[in-house]
């Protein structure tokens, strides 16, 4: 920890992981670690991160994202816009039907998809396969009503 020159009260900290910490060619498990775990620290009042560097071994072993943009707009047929999406969060307790029904209400409102949280996987309040069965329902239902091809990213490595 370091002094920021000219600031009171502001420091400079600089914070290593081990590499065994994080899933090979994973980016997003390192990135949501680093925010969700850091940032989420409650006696921090204020947070920023500066800079973060990942070792050439780790770098690697990421191979790039499967397709990019283009297909994603394919999926949904948008074109000519930005794609508007969300995220559920259901980590309070939010039960499989109801986050089916947040999915709908996100999809007929509007948004191209929604997605679930990194860090849902499969709760006893809300198991996988029941959060798949209402998301599914939810989609087929608002592209019912909307006449457009929505989508939902969900988390399978539960």
């Amino acid at each position: 920890i370091e002094p920021v020159p000219g600031e009171d009260n502001q420091f400079i900290c600089y914070v290593a992981y081990p590499l065994d910490l994080f899933e090979e060619g994973s980016v997003t498990n390192v990135l949501t670690s680093i925010v969700g775990n850091v940032f989420g620290f409650k006696a921090l009042r204020a947070l920023r991160l500066e800079d973060i560097r990942f070792p050439v071994a780790y770098i690697k072993t990421f191979q790039g994202p499967p397709h990019g943009i283009q297909v994603e707009r394919d999926k949904l047929n948008k074109y000519g816009r930005p794609l508007l999406g969300c995220t559920i969060k259901p980590k309070l307790g939010l039960s499989a039907k109801n986050y089916g029904r947040a999915v709908y209400e996100c999809l007929r409102g509007g948004l191209d998809f929604t997605k679930d949280d990194e860090n849902i996987n499969s709760a006893p309040f809300q198991r996988w396969r029941d959060r798949f069965l209402f998301v599914a329902e939810a989609i087929h239902k608002a592209q019912a009503e909307t006449g457009e091809i929505k989508g939902h990213y969900l988390n399978v490595t539960a």
